[in-house]
């Protein structure tokens, strides 16, 4: 055997045998080592550290509100490192005062400074020191402050703010531990903003398409309400819309189509815009039902949409309805009470089955037809007759008006929190003497 190997090998005898003895000297002393040589109680400070930084970074970005997503981080950043924070946020060109402090607003730097510090987008780099991302002295007291840019990527949303009195330099560690922070942040500021965006486009679109409803004729008042889903942006399938027809008749109709966001909304569009054509030729409700479903069925793109039709004729004081898979309406007598109208019930337009009847009630002047879509009234997990008899429960205060109604339904059904879009229409005719000649021509 080669003299180097005995050499080698006793060297690995040796370092073997301080291994063993180091490993008898930390068992002694209660905290033994793994094979990498970190101590177990090494382990467990790491993972304690780990554990509270995924914490914090977790309480981060909790929604999608950009000012949340600020406040969250100077709070965490207090908690973790101590002093005040702040946030100064950028959009464009324009840069905000400070915002979302936490701490003392006196141990900030002058706004001039940080507002400086953010339209250079940078700020230093850490060196071997951590004091040069900034110390200034203030007139009375000596403070540390430093600067950590809300950056994801290439984009800049401002800069994170922290300050402390005194002279001691943040360690670079704490310094390292806000910037991570400043990044989380901008990432969910990133995503906030894409999506006021996206919803602020959808918003703009909808209103585009849900364009105001045609007026009834003057012996009929009406009321509409829309609430998007969740409180959400305008944004969906359900609709409301009213026709004039001849004689002083009025076609009420309010539709559903079937999904949610920016497909549904421009296949809203399209049921509506057929609905306008074939109204317009004044067809009982059920064969506007039958050619609206026809033209649909024809469509491959268009989705399946539920659609009730009310033609209120206040000189004959009655109602005529049709539905295609849409859910009754109620009326509400002059003493507040309300009911459903029976209605047959056709399949959904664009199935192309057809089928549809329709069915007269009376309408006396006093009462208060409403038409609704499914998200007024359905609630996960309950059944659909039970969904209609809260609303029949629903009881209305005597003369109030069509707002008066809506506000009513709204709220003792708990609409603001519906998993659904609501849309709901309110009407209450009032006949007038020889009203009927004259409404002759639409």
């Amino acid at each position: 055997m080669p003299a180097d190997s005995g050499r080698r090998d006793g060297g690995g005898h040796e370092g073997t045998a301080a291994s063993a003895q180091g490993e008898d000297s930390a068992d002694a002393a209660g905290s033994p080592r793994s094979a990498d040589g970190r101590s177990a109680a090494g382990d467990a400070t790491a993972g304690a550290r780990l554990s509270v930084l995924r914490e914090a970074l977790a309480g981060i970005g909790t929604t999608l509100d950009e000012a949340t997503t600020c406040a969250e981080l100077t709070r965490i950043a207090v908690r973790m490192v101590g002093g005040t924070a702040a946030v100064m946020r950028r959009t464009g060109q324009a840069i905000s005062g400070y915002e979302a402090i936490t701490g003392d607003a006196d141990l900030l730097p002058d706004a001039r400074w940080a507002t400086a510090v953010t339209r250079e987008a940078a700020v230093p780099a850490l060196g071997d020191q951590p004091e040069p991302w900034v110390e200034y002295a203030a007139a009375t007291r000596t403070r540390i402050a430093l600067c950590a840019p809300l950056t994801s990527g290439d984009d800049r949303y401002g800069v994170l703010v922290w300050a402390r009195s005194g002279q001691q330099p943040l360690g670079r560690a704490k310094a390292e531990l806000l910037s991570l922070l400043a990044e989380r942040a901008a990432s969910h500021i990133r995503q906030a903003r894409a999506y006021e965006s996206v919803n602020r486009t959808a918003g703009d679109l909808q209103r585009a398409l849900l364009s105001e409803p045609g007026r009834p004729h003057p012996n009929l008042d009406i009321a509409i309400r829309y609430l998007p889903a969740g409180g959400g942006v305008l944004v969906g399938g359900d609709w409301c819309e009213t026709v004039r027809l001849h004689f002083g008749r009025t076609l009420l109709v309010v539709g559903d189509v079937m999904g949610h966001g920016l497909e549904a909304a421009v296949d809203m569009n399209a049921y509506r815009s057929s609905l306008r054509y074939i109204a317009s030729a004044d067809l009982p409700p059920h064969r506007v039902l039958r050619q609206m479903d026809d033209i649909a069925s024809k469509e491959a793109e268009l989705r399946p949409a539920t659609c009730l039709l009310a033609r209120v004729d206040p000189g004959r004081r009655q109602v005529t309805l049709a539905s295609a898979g849409h859910l009754p309406p109620a009326l509400i007598t002059a003493d507040g009470a309300a009911t459903l109208l029976p209605v047959p019930v056709g399949p959904p337009l664009g199935t192309g089955l057809g089928g549809y009847e329709m069915a007269t009630h009376p309408l006396t002047e006093g009462q208060t037809l409403v038409l609704f879509t499914d998200g007024l009234v359905e609630r996960r997990g309950e059944d659909i007759d039970r969904s209609l008899e809260r609303l029949s429960a629903v009881r209305f205060s005597v003369g109030g008006g069509l707002e008066d109604v809506l506000d009513t339904i709204l709220s003792r059904l708990d609409a603001r929190h519906a998993e659904d879009d609501v849309a709901a229409l309110a009407a209450r005719s009032h006949h007038r003497p020889g009203g009927l000649a004259d409404a002759a021509a639409p």
